[in-house]
Parts: C-alpha cells; sequence; structure tokens
C-alpha cells in the first residue's frame, strides 16, 4: 500500500472510530469494563451485612475484632487487543476482509479506552508473537497502533491462539481487560492457557467470520485455497450432502468454541464481515454493564 494511501485509510480509520467512541460507546464502554477493575483501598471494621469474603485475616487477628477489606474502582485500566493476523484473516467475500472487521473493531475500542483515560497495548499473534506494542495512552499512539494494523506483513500464516494467551499472561502483570480478535481457526488445544489467563485477565473474546463459513452457497464447482497451508482443492457446491457438512461443521465449531467460553466464563460474540459490529459491541457492553 503507498504511504498516501495509507495515510488516508489511517485517516478515515481514525474520524469513523472516534464518532462512534465519543457518540455511542463513551458511558457503555465505562459501565462494561471500568466498573470491573477493583483495587484495594482500606481496611475497616465489619459491619453487619458486609461480605465475609472480604475478611482480612491478618488485621482480624492482629485487632481481636473482624475487618474487612474496602475496594474502589480502579481509575486507571490497561487494555491489550490480541489481533490474530493469520492469513485466514485476508479472506473475505463481500465487502470486507476479516483482517479490515478486525481493524475497525479494534480502532473503535482503543478510542473508547484513551476516552476513559485507559491505557492500550497490542499483540500481533500468528502461530508466535509477530509485534507486542507495550500500552500507552494517546491518540498518537492508536494513530501508530491503526497504521501498524493496516500495514503488518506477519512472518508466518498460521494459527496458534496458545501462544497469545501465554505471552498476555507473562507479559502483562497486572490485571487488564485483554479483546481477543480471531476467527478462531486453530484446531489445537488451547484450554489450559485459556483457563489460566482468565483466572488473572478479564478476557473478552470477538470471533470474526465470513457468511461463507457458516453457510456455503450454491455456485457449483469452485477451486478453495486454506491461506494458511496453501492446500488447494475442487468443490462441487451445488452438491447438497457438501452444503451440508459444512454447515454441520461450522455448528460443531461454534458448539465446542460456547463450551470453551462458558467453562472460562469469557464473554464473547461472533461478528460477520458484512455485519453492522457497530450492533454486536453495543450487545457485549449491556451483556457486562
Amino acid at each position: 500500500m503507498e504511504a498516501q494511501d495509507l495515510l488516508k485509510k489511517v485517516r478515515k480509520i481514525e474520524i469513523h472510530s472516534r464518532g462512534l467512541s465519543n457518540n455511542i460507546f463513551a458511558g457503555q464502554y465505562h459501565s462494561a469494563f471500568k466498573g470491573r477493575g477493583m483495587a484495594f483501598s482500606e481496611v475497616r471494621a465489619y459491619q453487619y451485612g458486609d461480605d465475609v469474603r472480604d475478611i482480612d485475616w491478618n488485621v482480624t487477628a492482629r485487632m481481636n475484632s473482624p475487618y474487612v477489606k474496602v475496594y474502589e474502582e480502579e481509575r486507571e485500566l490497561t487494555v491489550m487487543l490480541l489481533i490474530d493476523v493469520s492469513a485466514s484473516l485476508d479472506f473475505g467475500t463481500r465487502m470486507q476482509t476479516k483482517r479490515d472487521k478486525a481493524t475497525e473493531i479494534a480502532a473503535t475500542l482503543a478510542f473508547s479506552a484513551i476516552q476513559n483515560n485507559d491505557k492500550i497495548g497490542v499483540v500481533f499473534f500468528s502461530d508466535k508473537i509477530e509485534k507486542y506494542i507495550p500500552p500507552k495512552k494517546g491518540r498518537k499512539h492508536i494513530l501508530y497502533i491503526i497504521h501498524e494494523m493496516l500495514d503488518f506483513h506477519p512472518e508466518s500464516k498460521r494459527t496458534d491462539i496458545s501462544c497469545a494467551l501465554q505471552f498476555l499472561y507473562s507479559a502483562v502483570k497486572h490485571r487488564c481487560t485483554a479483546f481477543i480478535l480471531s476467527d478462531f481457526y486453530y484446531r489445537g488445544d488451547y484450554e489450559k492457557q485459556m483457563i489460566v489467563c482468565c483466572k488473572k485477565h478479564d478476557v473478552v473474546a470477538i470471533q470474526l467470520y465470513d457468511q461463507f463459513a457458516r453457510e456455503l452457497p450454491d455456485v457449483g464447482l469452485i477451486k478453495i485455497c486454506d491461506a494458511e497451508t496453501s492446500h488447494e482443492m475442487y468443490i462441487d457446491t451445488s452438491d447438497k450432502k457438501l452444503r451440508q457438512a459444512h454447515r454441520q461443521y461450522w455448528q460443531e465449531r461454534r458448539a465446542s468454541l460456547d463450551r470453551l467460553f462458558s467453562k472460562t466464563n469469557t464473554d464473547n460474540i461472533s461478528i460477520a464481515t458484512n455485519e453492522d459490529y457497530v450492533k454486536s459491541l453495543i450487545q457485549l457492553f449491556k451483556l457486562r454493564s
């Protein structure tokens, strides 16, 4: 992409994303995420009705009477975007690819974060950590992130979600809110990494998909290619059994993700490349409020 065209695209995404974060998501972001970060403030004497789980047993032992920990909302959060940059994200049969959609959503989340005085960082991952942008504040930082999302060229085509989760756990020391933006086309097992990561961080999953991944159209004989392995083959989409098998495969994949997200208590949404992601984000924010 030429430098001038890239700058125009960055500017276009900035205008659109800032408008959404200012006019639509400002209050909803705060209620959905700021309330989840609680920091220890002080201890005070136990009062009737206090949650016994908040009792500070060390202070209670010293004072010979029960004391509870008091928490207050953290005024500043760290937001991490874990962005899948594997080759499968370059697929799209309508106006946008999955990567285009991920870029817009990530930019909107980033502007919502800095509007609430939060730091924003990014991890680009394939089957390895391709690039890490440490959390910072400010418009200049977000424009750099958008620029990288538009013009980044990963070294690997494949996906490994477990490596991204492991990196997040080790690189970000304090609790953060982490958004995973991926199509989740990964056949490996990452349940253990997800469980461990969710105990430390507030993890939100955003699945991006093309509508043809869910429902194969009847368009006759076509050549398909696995973007991550470069394997090519011809399939006859007029075959009803083939389309049914494809639909069943999608449903099984989605059911598997639902089980994982339910087990790890991970909030999640699925967004198609031809859908308005604003409605989906509003739904997510309301779910968490």
